[in-house]
């Protein structure tokens, strides 16, 4: 693992460089609306078209890197990301009024598209990279760390840079795009692939079969894997509001409120990374432990709605997710063959788009009831990925010091 640490690093970048070019906009959606002159709903626009997109061909830059390599369709995705966000940018310079908005909903189009084919090929990547599952799953848990470290981030910086300059933040993306292309240009050494290409017909068929075979397990895991981003965006959109319509909390004050459940998901998603290493017994508890805090904080939200309790519940909600998120990863990395790697695991990081493009509409309409509503359906829904993961996914421990005779990481009765 030591002789790939400049691969780590530069993989590292792209899902934080991802991240800040979504989610530093949530803080200044506001004054983006204000400038521009447009609804609520308009704005909210800027952050559904880029979900949407990257919904929509995340499955297809996953065929594409088990085709033509992962490098060959990260680099490209990578320079994609980056035009949308200079797009952005230039914006008011390049219209008025309405039109402004326009153009820069065409450069989050761009950044979508650029989306699709960055974060989610750095997952199989890891795994083409080592032969060891317990470096695989060290390796997820950085990538994973750095992803949460991102979320930690974006809303202090967003809130940050949107108070200097209302479309500061595009500009940036942009410069950081391009820091991550470097790295990954010169840093990260694909793994040789000895595979001849296969036919889209024969391809699809194998990947078929993969999910009849395994779809028991696997499409738990993409369920789990929405939840948990449908669960933190979701309690993030519901804490944004209360922030500022209920205690005036603006600017950076309100991003670091902001950032502290981000941070335990952040420090959890680290320390697991650390620890589960190749023991998928202790993946599938560590994930339940991790769901049953996230559903237990949620569900003592509901009984209370005091500001500092609910911070302080949406912190073990936090580390719950943040628990949950690096065994998941691993599980279904290892879980497949190289060969369909790629395309698995870009469904699972598009159920967590989708996850992600919920939450907060969903949220908007269950805050119209009442809290004690809007946390127990919350809850209930967190309680759902508990039972999946006790139910559907049933790991076979491997006996220590013998390696597997082939790299699947749950074995069905």
């Amino acid at each position: 693992m030591d002789s790939k640490k400049g691969d780590l690093i530069a993989l590292a970048s792209i899902p934080l460089i991802m991240t800040l070019g979504n989610s530093m906009l949530i803080p200044i959606l506001p004054e983006i609306s204000r400038k521009l002159k447009v609804s609520s709903f308009q704005v909210s626009m800027l952050i559904t078209v880029y979900a949407i997109v990257a919904i929509i061909l995340i499955p297809i830059a996953g065929y594409l890197s088990d085709r033509f390599g992962r490098k060959a369709v990260i680099i490209p995705s990578l320079i994609i990301t980056g035009l949308g966000g200079s797009l952005c940018g230039v914006a008011p310079w390049l219209g008025q009024g309405i039109s402004v908005y326009w153009i820069i909903l065409a450069g989050r189009f761009l950044q979508g598209i650029g989306a699709a084919g960055a974060f989610p090929i750095v997952i199989p990547l890891v795994g083409d990279m080592f032969e060891n599952e317990e470096d695989v799953s060290k390796s997820l848990g950085l990538i994973e760390t750095s992803n949460t470290f991102g979320k930690v981030l974006s809303p202090i910086l967003g809130a940050a840079l949107g108070t200097w300059l209302w479309y500061l933040p595009f500009l940036t993306i942009p410069a950081l795009c391009l820091i991550s292309l470097l790295l990954v240009i010169f840093l990260v050494k694909s793994p040789k692939r000895q595979e001849k290409d296969p036919s889209l017909r024969s391809f699809l068929r194998d990947v078929k079969g993969v999910l009849k075979e395994k779809g028991r397990w696997l499409y738990a895991i993409f369920a789990i894997g929405g939840i948990c981003m449908f669960l933190l965006f979701g309690v993030l959109f519901y804490l944004s509001e209360q922030l500022e319509t209920k205690h005036h909390l603006k600017g950076v004050m309100k991003g670091l409120v902001l950032a502290i459940p981000l941070a335990a998901l952040c420090l959890a998603s680290y320390i697991t990374g650390k620890k589960i290493g190749k023991n998928k017994v202790l993946m599938k508890w560590a994930s339940v432990i991790g769901m049953v805090l996230s559903t237990g904080s949620l569900f003592g939200i509901s009984m209370f709605n005091n500001i500092y309790f609910v911070i302080s519940c949406l912190i073990i909600c936090g580390a719950g997710v943040g628990i949950v998120l690096p065994c998941t990863d691993t599980l279904i990395t290892e879980g497949i063959e190289k060969e369909q790697r790629g395309t698995i695991t870009s469904l699972y990081s598009s159920m967590r788009f989708i996850g992600v493009s919920l939450g907060p509409p969903v949220v908007s309409l269950l805050i119209r009831t009442t809290h004690m509503t809007t946390f127990i359906v919350i809850a209930v829904v967190s309680l759902i990925a508990v039972i999946l993961i006790l139910l559907a996914i049933r790991p076979s421990a491997e006996p220590e010091g013998e390696p597997p005779v082939r790299r699947h990481a749950i074995h069905q009765p």
